[in-house]
């Protein structure tokens, strides 16, 4: 049982790198080619949530960026 959730938390470690890789490569060809994709349109729009929330935003992205920290 302890190996098969090791073993989902790698897959799942994987998982998460890949989409990483998938949205820098978003970003990165957005900047090149004039946001083809239009992933820094939803950065962007996923950042203005954060900031209309105010404070409450704000807290919960340094919650975000904290708990990524800790991987």
């Amino acid at each position: 049982m302890l190996k098969g959730l090791q073993q989902l938390n790698e897959w799942l470690g994987q998982l998460t790198d890949l989409a990483k890789m998938l949205v820098v490569i978003g970003i990165i060809v957005g900047i090149l080619f004039d946001d083809f994709f239009g992933v820094i349109a939803g950065l962007g729009r996923i950042m203005s949530q954060f900031g209309d929330a105010g404070f409450a935003g704000i807290l919960s992205l340094a919650i975000l960026v904290m708990w990524y920290d800790k991987k």
